[in-house]
């Protein structure tokens, strides 16, 4: 027999060859990420079949070939790949103005019925393509045209399918798609934490950052230890016969979502359909005031005409889709210089450190002052005074310093030094106990500023929720100015306040967020004010809003007069879970450690705090005072054997016509019951007013019950069982079971 013309090889036997070439690469690929899904008897099969083909036809040996290759280390070079169709930027609306602009040139070409809204994703925009369902190539946008090739990064993200989903349909012959890579925010935080853990890495400066280093790692094994995603959002290039199968064409961006879902492409379950400007703008508002509830950051929100025909008729300008807008909110990352940095005592003696900057917009307000955490954290951010720092302010989150621009550095900066003594009273300062990173002032009972900190924070709405009582008027009674004495000595003497103590009074206007003088701008010198008094040396309208509302504390619930105390490690939720259990203060105050640790949502740590807190006799003294001055000291509530919500967790989310946010948290918690802020698999009910945003989504999606203000009424009265009845969302139906033997 003579040999066979291995000119000509059988169509089948090429196709087979190319079929061992991919999966051997596949399969080589993954035995070097370290996570191989073949034994390495049926590689070494594969690799045999593979050799006996191109044996008996040598045509098909190619330098590319799993045969031909060394196993060498794979290696990325990021060549340049060109994109099947162009990958255009977006315009950009910063304003509704600019943005009702945009649809009235749209409008006035074509005859839009329809838009659609997405979130824009703050990533690394990545284009994808798909031969006969399976992934050839990735590549980053580059200059929309010409992009880098990362195929083999992108290969690690788990949610970017290798092979398309042809179980509904046949996938394309050929199919480019666009998308968003991210890194998830809570996982972005684990991944500073971990890469600088031994100070060998500077940490990335946000999420986005820290996708695009991940993406262009040389390595892909790096890349795969990275918790990448991807959200896709667009397509380009597009063959649609199908081998084998029907045709299948793209109308719109809502149908070709729908299809690219049907393959398995990861898409957000957050983009709507609309008819109207009017509900553009609300999708923009909402996401908006709700820009932090996805799992990734967003920057803002994109609008497309959704029907396909219309986008073609509109088509693009040099640089940008008619068809298209992005809304852009006020970004929360922008660059200053770092002028000084200072340091601030809190009300438990922590002294922290905190950068003062040169003014900047960020977030949609000014900022000036940003906390730096403590001397360990300004060393592993490597900030020197002088620098140019990211600053990063998420919405009502505090300011914080992310790190240096190192490029900036021109050698004028300096290194910060932690200071040996308080700033407020001069007392040494120390850690608490060995080992503790922050640094504090032991004089907890003279040091002006943390008698006026502990003051300020009684104020607050986690404690006892005092308006007129701000953070300047808790200066003013602490810390006057000559001749005035200050009213208060400590805490304990809140509630004996007397009109008399507070008409003398004069201050300084102190910034809260660095406790310093604020600056008349005429004059250059600290402000002053007589601070409870008007012109004619009468009290103002404050003074007697003042005591309307010290009184109304004094009926607050027994959890928020523990926290006021300021006792290290007591939070709102621990102190809800300690008055819940003991129902007075007598009781948390004569209660053992093991007493206190035994408590749910307590433990040791918290236990010791309270019990050293109590042994100290100047903290009893206030507990004294402020029960002879009628403070509530202990919860009435329900008795423990009617009380209908024991054990149920309830989370509250959106606006209540009849319950502020805490009001309906207490009457929880007066029940037996736990509020929290987070939903699970756990929570008993969710309550949804107005505008509840993801919590109401994970719920459904959970099966938790929900109820609006009127089932949550009956859930207070009544209890759970009656309140289930009347849960707004449908309970899931369980599959039959198949009882056919």
């Amino acid at each position: 027999m003579s040999a066979p013309d291995n000119t000509t090889v059988p169509d089948e036997v090429r196709a087979r060859h190319a079929e061992l070439c991919r999966e051997l690469d596949d399969h080589s690929y993954r035995y070097y990420l370290g996570n191989p899904i073949v034994s390495d008897a049926e590689y070494d099969q594969l690799m045999q079949e593979l050799r006996d083909t191109e044996d008996e036809y040598p045509i098909l040996i190619t330098q590319d070939s799993p045969t031909q290759k060394v196993g060498a280390p794979i290696s990325v070079d990021f060549a340049e790949v060109e994109h099947l169709v162009r990958m255009e930027s977006l315009g950009n609306a910063f304003n509704t103005d600019e943005l009702n602009a945009w649809a009235d040139r749209a409008s006035a070409e074509v005859p839009v019925s329809a838009y659609l809204c997405e979130l824009k994703i703050d990533g690394l925009a990545v284009d994808l393509v798909y031969e006969r369902g399976r992934l050839i190539r990735a590549a980053t946008r580059g200059d929309g045209r010409v992009g880098e090739d990362i195929t083999l990064n992108v290969r690690t993200i788990a949610v970017v399918p290798e092979q398309l989903d042809e179980s509904v349909r046949p996938a394309p012959e050929l199919l480019e798609v666009r998308g968003e890579v991210f890194l998830p925010v809570e996982d972005f935080e684990k991944l500073n934490q971990r890469i600088t853990a031994d100070g060998s890495h500077a940490p990335f400066a946000n999420p986005r950052n820290a996708a695009a280093g991940s993406l262009r790692q040389k390595d892909p094994r790096v890349t795969a230890t990275r918790p990448l995603s991807m959200i896709v959002h667009g397509v380009g290039a597009y063959t649609p016969a199908a081998q084998g199968g029907e045709d299948v064409a793209f109308t719109s961006q809502s149908q070709a979502y729908t299809l690219l879902g049907e393959w398995g492409l990861p898409l957000s379950d957050r983009y709507r359909v609309v008819a109207t400007m009017d509900e553009v703008r609300e999708y923009v508002a909402h996401y908006q005031a709700h820009r932090h509830d996805p799992a990734y950051e967003i920057d803002g929100i994109v609008t497309k005409v959704d029907d396909f025909a219309l986008q073609r008729r509109l088509g693009s300008t040099s640089r940008a889709p008619r068809w298209a807008i992005a809304y852009k909110y006020p970004p929360e990352e922008v660059t200053t210089t770092l002028v000084d940095i200072k340091v601030g005592v809190g009300r438990t003696g922590r002294v922290t450190p905190y950068g003062v900057m040169e003014p900047v917009v960020v977030a949609g307000s000014e900022v000036e002052f940003a906390t730096l955490h403590n001397a360990q954290e300004v060393a592993r951010k490597g900030v020197r005074v002088g620098d140019t720092v990211v600053l990063r302010k998420a919405g009502d989150v505090i300011p914080e310093i992310v790190g240096p621009v190192l490029d900036r550095r021109d050698g004028s900066e300096r290194e910060f030094v932690m200071p040996e003594r308080c700033p407020e009273c001069d007392t040494e300062l120390g850690q608490q106990k060995e080992g503790d990173v922050d640094l504090r002032c032991p004089n907890a009972r003279s040091c002006p500023g943390q008698l006026r900190e502990r003051v300020a924070f009684i104020a607050g709405r986690k404690a006892l929720d005092i308006e007129a009582l701000g953070y300047v008027a808790a200066t003013a009674l602490t810390q006057p100015l000559e001749p005035a004495e200050a009213p208060l000595s400590n805490e304990g003497d809140l509630f004996d306040l007397t009109v008399e103590q507070l008409l003398p009074i004069r201050t300084h206007v102190l910034d809260p967020d660095t406790t310093e003088p604020k600056t008349d701008p005429k004059t250059g010198e600290p402000k002053v004010v007589s601070f409870f008094a008007n012109m004619k040396g009468e009290p103002k309208k404050t003074v007697e809003k003042l005591f309307d509302q010290l009184e109304e504390a004094k009926k607050k619930p027994l959890w928020r007069v523990l926290v006021s105390l300021s006792i290290r490690h007591v939070g709102p939720r621990a102190a809800e879970d300690l008055a819940r259990h003991f129902r007075s203060m007598d009781a948390i105050r004569g209660a053992t450690e093991e007493e206190l640790a035994s408590v749910d949502g307590v433990g040791p740590t918290i236990a010791r705090s309270i019990h050293e807190w109590f042994a100290v006799d100047w903290h009893t003294e206030i507990v004294r005072k402020w029960a002879a001055a009628g403070v509530r000291m202990e919860d009435e509530g329900q008795e423990p054997g009617s009380r209908v919500l024991e054990g149920v967790t309830v989370v509250v989310t959106g606006s209540l016509e009849g319950f502020t946010r805490d009001g309906a948290k207490e009457a929880v918690a007066e029940l037996g019951g736990r509020a929290t802020a987070s939903v699970s698999k756990k929570t008993g009910f969710v309550v949804v007013g107005d505008a509840p945003g993801s919590k109401y989504d994970k719920a459904v999606k959970l099966g938790v019950p929900v109820l609006d203000e009127a089932g949550f009424r009956v859930l207070l009265s009544d209890g759970p069982e009656a309140a289930a009845g009347l849960r707004i969302n449908p309970v899931e139906k369980a599959p039959e079971k198949d009882t056919a033997e």
